[in-house]
């Protein structure tokens, strides 16, 4: 029991000590759990044997995460997503297993072999790529979206390829492991309830365990969740959970096919429950710390002895199946129209082998496909191009993203043809909504927005825009600057905002600056830059959605209303306060503790007020529906209409 203990304890401190300290030097996680692993294990030799076993468990992190992927989809979202799935998704199976396969008989491999190590490599690895897509947020990429449709048809391309490669068998193989196959296939007579069936009877047990997990799913789970959730306990709503999802795991394997694969079709079964977050939220921590350390034992489990003799071999293959199949992606990615950034990362991300390589090795070897020391070195082909793959990502977010976001910068400016009475500057979803009302209302405005596509996505629906950077003089001065009576800023940058407000009070004080700020302290740079108006992007839709909230939880309309309203007049009426005590921390911070007690105090005033029935009797919202000023072309001061957010 000691031992298990250490062991235990080598392997957390390992992560513990690796994954934060690449994550700090911008390396990924996924990185340092393999370089903990390689350290423990070929480096340090702390852990052993046991790591293969180790493996085998924490692969069962891939099945959670397969099963959480699925709870995120549904089956109209599958269907949505049919073109991709069986267009990119079987091309890109197909073309890189024939390329690999074809290279793999020029160098002299039987057909089967061959075709067997095309089938491995032609595979990605599901739990690197969406882990670091989440790290990174390039999940909802273009890139990124497209690399998901690959990957999930890759994991359900595994099941007719563990179906395949045993007619792939080479029989000087069999001959020479007669004994040991023996073994193999009384232990699995054990463990399976399809061996010795003949094939009619093995498709129909297949099609009644797929078609227990679609039925338990739709009729037999949310029972069975509603009962465990009357309970309230959460411990027990994690044991269902786990038991669901480790119990289709395991009917899955009896039957003969993928466990991640049938965890993922109970997820998308599921997606639809209303226990969906509550199931999220109790595997979610199992999945990452399963994942973790599935990656610490790939590190851990590479053989320096078998790699120090066939380096040259090992390295060369790797590279080449890398190579490949990021040149089989590219070239996909040109055929379904991938642009920019977003081909590169497709390509990259999904240039590497995959975690269900070792689950098809093993089974080749099992299933006499595959010579024992040509598998190990595969393993290692598949380890190292996994090792491999963080690289890639720093080299895309090092080298490629930034070449073309400066090539899409050092784009021309456009010509502006024409003036108006407002420019906007950024016309994202917040400045897209002000040019609308104002174009609406018979107002000429001249939009600019530095981003190319945003540029390009407003002409597509007939918005006039232009392309350049509003913090430019010259590109003001051509958009009409000095003949203007507003200028509206909506840029995301929240420094340059305050700069370009600075520029227009300095040199056209006479036009009127409308800014959007990011949050408070934003809100008064600008103010103390000159801007007549701003408001906080985010103030009155929270401050509303603050008051619908009242509503659901049981508070009536009217009074939800009105404490909204006393929210906005307490922020208003000690605006000026805050901001002078703002500009006192700005210029010494040995004001902050005064700024502190200045909001601490706005707290306490605003949850008087709440409280404060003669306030509410008076409230400025008792006084009903009032008429808009007759002139509707009234800018008010910055005095009048501050908006606020903490």
């Amino acid at each position: 029991m000691t031992a298990y203990f250490i062991q235990a304890f080598i392997y957390l401190s390992a992560a513990v000590i690796a994954v934060p300290l690449a994550k700090r030097l911008g390396l990924g996680s996924v990185l340092g759990y393999l370089i903990a692993g390689v350290v423990i294990g070929p480096i340090a030799g702390l852990v052993g044997s046991e790591t293969n076993t180790l493996q085998h468990f924490a692969e069962f992190g891939v099945v959670m995460m397969l099963f959480l992927v699925g709870l995120e989809l549904e089956p109209r979202m599958l269907w949505d997503m049919r073109h991709k799935l069986m267009g990119l998704g079987g091309l890109q199976v197909a073309l890189s297993t024939f390329v690999v396969m074809g290279i793999a008989l020029t160098f002299g491999l039987t057909w089967t072999v061959a075709l067997t190590v095309g089938m491995i490599f032609s595979l990605s690895s599901t739990a690197i790529v969406l882990q670091t897509f989440n790290e990174k947020n390039l999940t909802k990429t273009e890139g990124g979206k497209n690399a998901f449709s690959v990957l999930l048809f890759q994991d359900i391309a595994v099941i007719p390829m563990l179906a395949f490669i045993p007619l792939l068998a080479l029989p000087e193989l069999i001959e020479k492991a007669q004994s040991a196959a023996a073994t193999a296939a009384e232990h699995h007579d054990e463990m399976s309830l399809v061996a010795g069936l003949p094939g009619w009877a093995y498709g129909i047990v297949v099609l009644l365990a797929i078609a227990s997990v679609v039925v338990g799913g739709n009729y037999l789970s949310r029972p069975l969740f509603r009962y465990v959730a009357s309970s309230n306990l959460r411990e027990i709503f994690t044991a269902t959970a786990l038991m669901l999802v480790i119990g289709i795991a395991a009917l899955m394997s009896l039957v003969g096919l993928s466990p991640a694969l049938g965890t993922f079709l109970a997820g998308v079964v599921l997606a639809n429950s209303e226990f969906r977050h509550e199931l999220e939220s109790v595997i979610e921590p199992f999945k990452g710390l399963l994942l973790g350390l599935f990656f610490i034992t790939v590190g851990a489990g590479i053989d320096f002895t078998v790699l120090a003799s066939n380096i040259g071999p090992v390295m060369a293959i790797t590279l080449a199946v890398m190579l490949i199949k990021a040149l089989v992606l590219l070239l996909l990615a040109m055929i379904f129209k991938i642009k920019n950034s977003d081909r590169w990362l497709f390509a990259l991300s999904l240039a590497q082998a995959g975690e269900f390589g070792f689950v098809l090795l093993s089974y080749t070897v099992q299933n006499h496909v595959i010579p024992v020391d040509l598998a190990q070195m595969l393993s290692l082909v598949v380890a190292i191009s996994m090792f491999l793959t963080p690289g890639l990502f720093i080299f895309y977010d090092k080298v490629i993203l930034p070449r073309y976001e400066q090539s899409e910068n050092t784009r021309d400016p456009d010509t502006i043809d024409e003036k108006g009475t407002v420019i906007i500057a950024g016309v994202g979803r917040f400045g897209q909504v002000v040019n609308r009302l104002l174009v609406t209302n018979g107002f000429k405005t001249v939009v600019l927005d530095h981003e190319a596509q945003q540029v390009e996505n407003l002409r597509k629906i007939k918005t006039k825009s232009y392309y350049g950077d509003a913090t430019q003089p010259d590109l003001l001065h051509t958009a009409g600057i000095a003949e203007a009576k507003m200028l509206v800023i909506a840029i995301d940058n929240p420094d340059r905002a305050v700069e370009l407000t600075e520029y227009i009070k300095h040199t056209y004080p006479n036009v009127i600056v409308l800014a959007r700020a990011f949050d408070r302290s934003n809100l008064y740079r600008l103010r103390k830059a000159g801007a007549d108006f701003m408001v906080s992007e985010t103030f009155h839709s929270a401050l509303q959605l603050g008051k619908h909230a009242l509503t659901k939880l049981g508070v009536h309309p009217f009074k939800a209303e009105q404490q909204r309203a006393i929210f906005f007049e307490t922020e208003m009426t000690h605006k000026d306060t805050l901001y002078e005590s703002w500009k006192m921390f700005a210029e010494d911070d040995k004001h902050l503790v005064h700024y502190r007690d200045m909001f601490i105090q706005l707290e306490e005033t605003l949850s008087a007020a709440m409280k404060d029935e003669r306030y509410r009797s008076f409230s400025k919202m008792e006084r009903g529906w009032t008429p808009p000023p007759k002139d509707n072309h009234t800018v008010f001061s910055k005095s009048e209409s501050d908006e606020v957010e903490t």
